[in-house]
């Protein structure tokens, strides 16, 4: 039996034991916790690109241990989700299977739309058809093709310009536009039932088949990345909060992100204004632009606009600018100039799939804090580019859509950059 002295004894150098342990054998709150979250290493991805995000995981996400908001992840969808684009898809089906109504006239479709045009597409898909009944494109080669070459070229089939006026070209382009304004009439679920017929069609159809819409060849396939519904899961297991912006119009996005786990609320796109349950030609604004027309998209700066506006509650004018550490997005993905802005706001990891867009793959590789993950695509990747971008003259486009030099947040000039991930 102890004696109370021996108990006493026995506090005492026990107290002095913990008072001996250095305060760094304590948990730290910010060293990675064991199991956390983890990419599938049996996905490939260039060099250390796997690493290099798992390492972002990690330190932004649930595993870091630390308080306060949930970070952002925001991805385009349209080759950086999948390969190949859902909307060109959507309106191949909708062609295919005579799911355009007819306008009261095509000039109503859109206000940047030229005369040119109107008489063009009038010409092609003729008068016979009343306004909001459906136009026969399965059978009427000329209206099929005549619309694709819009959507496709901004051109009309005979090479005249289909839109024209003023508009800024960081922020909306009225071809991306049209084609929301095309399904006026429809209801959102119409369309995303449009959208989900296509998909169906698109993920049965073998990797590199190609369809006939009117005269025009398109790509007949769409893929999920592996790469990129891993990282989703994966950035959602780690506490993420992710979005899909994209300039597709949202009915048709939706009809795809939830096979990444997304719903609608997670999914932002271009939004149609309804009246009596039904699309319009209107398009809802941004940062204090008005709806109407289409002035403000989820294109490029726009994009920033509405992760602004939409998932960080950033009303009026602010929502264009970039905005402090804490309201930008955790990781930004995206393959085309028409993503560059918000994936350069990004602030762990800005994922550019390589498609050879200058600006997004200047930004890249100039990788001025070292958080760019240039990859390839995971299907069909591109072969390099030759020669090199023109960062230095024309990488970039200017609101008035003239080419200008890519220029980092200091106002320097980014050099001409060589191809790497191919």
């Amino acid at each position: 039996m102890r004696t109370k002295s021996a108990i006493v004894a026995g506090l005492v150098a026990a107290a002095a034991l913990a008072t001996a342990v250095p305060a760094t054998a304590a948990p730290s709150h910010d060293a990675p916790r064991r199991n956390c979250p983890q990419l599938d290493k049996n996905l490939p991805w260039a060099g250390d690109n796997r690493a290099r995000l798992q390492k972002m995981i990690d330190e932004r996400g649930t595993c870091s241990g630390k308080n306060g908001p949930r970070p952002v992840a925001a991805f385009d969808w349209d080759n950086t989700v999948v390969k190949n684009d859902i909307t060109d898809a959507t309106l191949a089906w909708a062609l295919k299977h005579d799911k355009i109504l007819q306008p009261r006239s095509w000039k109503d479709t859109s206000a940047w739309l030229t005369p040119a045009a109107d008489k063009a597409l009038t010409k092609a898909c003729g008068t016979a058809v009343r306004p909001g009944r459906p136009l026969p494109t399965s059978k009427n080669t000329a209206c099929a093709d005549e619309i694709f070459e819009i959507r496709e070229k901004s051109k009309t089939m005979a090479g005249a310009d289909a839109f024209a006026g003023d508009w800024n070209h960081r922020r909306t382009v009225p071809a991306y536009a049209w084609i929301p304004q095309l399904f006026a009439g429809h209801t959102p679920a119409a369309l995303t039932s449009i959208a989900k017929q296509a998909r169906a069609e698109q993920l049965a159809a073998p990797v590199g088949a190609e369809q006939t819409v009117g005269t025009h060849t398109l790509a007949g396939y769409v893929r999920y990345y592996d790469q990129q519904k891993d990282l989703i899961r994966t950035l959602k297991a780690a506490g993420f909060d992710v979005y899909i912006v994209s300039a597709s119009s949202e009915p048709i996005a939706e009809a795809w992100s939830g096979g990444v786990g997304l719903d609608a609320k997670h999914t932002i796109g271009i939004r149609s204004i309804t009246k009596h349950g039904r699309l319009t030609t209107a398009i809802k604004g941004c940062g204090g632009v008005e709806t109407g027309r289409g002035d403000a998209l989820p294109y490029m700066d726009g994009k920033r606009c509405m992760i602004n506006q939409e998932i960080f509650k950033i009303k009026g004018a602010k929502a264009w600018q970039q905005q402090d550490f804490r309201h930008r997005i955790a990781l930004g993905a995206g393959d085309a100039d028409t993503d560059v802005t918000f994936v350069n706001d990004a602030t762990g990891a800005h994922v550019a799939i390589n498609r050879n867009k200058s600006e997004l793959m200047c930004r890249a590789y100039d990788d001025v804090d070292g958080r760019w993950v240039a990859n390839p695509m995971f299907i069909d990747p591109m072969p390099r580019k030759s020669g090199t971008y023109p960062c230095a003259t024309t990488g970039a486009t200017a609101e008035d859509g003239s080419k200008i030099p890519v220029r980092r947040a200091d106002g320097s000039v980014i050099p001409d950059q060589v191809d790497k991930a191919f």
